[in-house]
């Protein structure tokens, strides 16, 4: 019988995501996706699947769910968070970048994230839902694909693939970490000249802050305005990942995965695919720093960011469970010899 998990609490917004939709924006379709693109790929790398296999993707903090009809083994991905596995009245305590077997009817809880506002869970074998248009990704706004086009409520039953485990539970020595405020690497334009040479200056030297506005769309970012040449409208053009777009406020929107595939506002930057992952685990209330580089700056950052993630999963190395006190063989062993009693008369 296929494993398949039962969700009791859902968290903020669990959604089932793989590496996305690709190849239907010309027909409106986004291509929505993984946020942390790299975290899925190193999730699904330590149990033991392809890179792409759909998991679940994790905002702030992670669902709780039983897992019913047979064993899963699961890993959590892009950011810290204690994971707690409850089989009966025992509860085991991991923490992330590790494989964990999880037993038939256990319950699993994962905690409120640190270091990022975005995670993946994966499993053996990937969460089997119908593809839509050659992919698992949930598309929100559009209410098609993953499990049944939205965020994962309590009740929830979802089916995991039938691939089994192979070998012992993985870990990753040395996972990536983000330290304080991010910058992100962007290519000015394509409309860079909608605006005037002061704002596009301002732009890449001044610290902007995540708003509240934000969600998998995009993140409105406050700042100072930036000042237009003649206006904020434009011809609708197409958007890619990443792009920053400038509406009449003059207040930045940085589009994520759910972006719409057009619009209408001028696009002062686009931030570069190696650093879209740090883009998708920003939390309101961050600071972001954009950095201008060039189109052959971001192609071999691309490159690099490929050959590190290649390095990682080579880098994977079987579990090292630390030691664990056998308290019933402790109390049936004579644990004390030779002991003198200092009534002994003389």
């Amino acid at each position: 019988m296929t494993a398949r998990l039962h969700i009791l609490q859902p968290g903020p917004q669990t959604t089932v995501q793989d590496l996305g939709r690709h190849g239907f924006q010309a027909y409106g379709v986004p291509v929505c996706g993984a946020l942390d693109g790299t975290a899925l790929r190193l999730a699904n790398a330590l149990v033991g699947n392809e890179a792409g296999q759909a998991g679940l993707e994790i905002r702030l903090a992670g669902p709780a769910f039983e897992v019913v009809g047979g064993p899963a083994r699961l890993a959590l991905a892009g950011a810290q968070a204690r994971i707690e596995v409850t089989l009966g009245d025992e509860t085991r305590r991991y923490g992330a970048w590790r494989a964990i077997d999880v037993p038939e009817g256990a319950q699993v809880r994962v905690g409120a994230l640190a270091g990022s506002g975005c995670a993946v869970l994966a499993f053996a074998g990937g969460v089997d839902t119908p593809p839509v248009l050659c992919s698992r990704s949930t598309d929100l706004k559009g209410r098609f694909g993953g499990h049944e086009g939205r965020a994962l409520a309590s009740g929830d039953r979802l089916l995991l693939g039938k691939g089994k485990a192979q070998g012992p539970c993985l870990e990753l020595p040395s996972p990536p970490r983000v330290a304080g405020e991010v910058t992100l690497r962007a290519v000015p334009g394509p409309q860079a000249d909608a605006f005037t040479d002061e704002a596009v200056a301002a732009f890449f030297a001044t610290p902007y802050r995540i708003s509240r506005e934000a969600d998998r769309m995009g993140m409105r970012l406050e700042g100072p305005p930036l000042a237009f040449r003649h206006g904020a409208d434009i011809v609708s053009d197409g958007i890619a990942t990443g792009a920053i777009q400038v509406p009449g406020s003059g207040l930045p929107i940085l589009l994520l995965a759910d972006h719409q595939t057009i619009g209408g506002y001028a696009k002062i930057a686009t931030v570069i695919s190696a650093d879209l992952p740090l883009a998708g685990g920003l939390m309101p209330g961050g600071l972001v720093h954009f950095r201008a580089v060039t189109v052959a700056e971001g192609e071999e950052a691309r490159r690099a960011r490929e050959a590190d993630i290649a390095r990682l999963v080579a880098s994977l190395v079987p579990v090292r469970e630390g030691a664990r006190i056998d308290e019933a063989a402790l109390y049936q062993a004579n644990l004390i010899s030779g002991v003198v009693t200092a009534l002994e008369s003389s």
